[in-house]
């Protein structure tokens, strides 16, 4: 699979995009916001990173990695813009003033802790604290982004929620991630630990999601041999906390897959084992799909 999934220089294709099943028959919706691939001429001259590293920040391939779901009636979102452009999974306006050479509107939220670690809405910096920009941007430019991407992709994200919701009386939002095999500890001398899971889920130590939900596909991740912790170090992002509302109904599970399960950290190719990988997600999906009226039924 060498050369899968390379980044694109020279699209012009739409922010974002939902992939429909021929029959809406399940409650689940999925989102894959990191996945985008798409790196522009103009982020890209603007940087002084290269592509790879600039792509350090995507989860490469999680949208193919879950791809099957329209065909178990389920709509797939997801982002084309790269997550070092802008990130949905962030208030639309967290805002970082080192990155803007413009005072910024009274709106924006500049003191967020994302924010601080230069991860806002439109980052300053990619892994490892590496600044992207060689100089600050125009505030009219990172408002730009969030008109043109940010904001369309959560009118569409909250529609087909509220499609799944108003047809099913629940949804179940399934936000789709991949996390670094290895996390930053702020020990000189130990700079790195192992994540010590395959999979990470997040239902906001169970604010988010309920419970049976959340143990279900937990087991049955645990049940293909995979190593799946709950809520640490990810319970879950601005996406899962802000569209769940398990009053109505609505329930967010964020799940994060090691990267080191499929993919070539270094160069981002993809490894031999990506195709187990995706078949075992795509039976995930479908077991989730098909207990779909059970979940339905609980949360009634």
């Amino acid at each position: 699979m060498t050369g899968t999934f390379a980044a694109v220089t020279d699209y012009a294709g739409p922010y974002c995009e939902t992939i429909e099943p021929e029959r809406l028959s399940s409650p689940l919706v999925f989102s894959s916001p990191h996945s985008g691939r798409a790196y522009s001429r103009d982020f890209l001259a603007a940087s002084d990173l290269d592509l790879l590293t600039l792509r350090s920040s995507e989860d490469v391939a999680v949208d193919d990695l879950f791809s099957a779901a329209p065909l178990h009636g389920a709509p797939l979102l997801h982002a084309n813009f790269p997550r070092a452009f802008l990130d949905v999974n962030r208030e639309p306006y967290e805002l970082d003033p080192k990155l803007f050479g413009h005072p910024l509107p009274e709106y924006a939220n500049p003191r967020s802790l994302r924010v601080a670690s230069g991860l806002g809405t439109i980052a300053r910096v990619v892994s490892e604290g590496r600044p992207i920009y060689r100089a600050p941007l125009p505030l009219s430019e990172g408002l730009a982004r969030i008109e043109q991407c940010y904001k369309p992709y959560h009118a569409m994200l909250e529609t087909l929620m509220n499609r799944s919701c108003e047809k099913f009386g629940v949804v179940y939002l399934i936000d789709c991630h991949s996390m670094p095999s290895r996390m930053p500890t702020g020990d000189s001398r130990r700079p790195y630990e192992p994540v010590n899971a395959d999979f990470v889920i997040g239902d906001r130590h169970g604010a988010s999601c309920d419970a049976g939900f959340s143990h279900r596909v937990h087991s049955l991740l645990a049940g293909m041999g995979y190593r799946v912790a709950r809520n640490k170090p990810y319970a879950g992002g601005y996406i899962t906390t802000h569209y769940a509302s398990r009053s109505r109904g609505c329930h967010a599970l964020q799940i994060e897959i090691n990267r080191a399960l499929y993919l070539d950290e270094a160069t981002l190719r993809p490894l031999p084992s990506y195709e187990s990988l995706k078949a075992d997600l795509t039976r995930l999906i479908a077991e989730i799909a098909a207990t779909g009226a059970h979940w339905r039924q609980a949360a009634e």
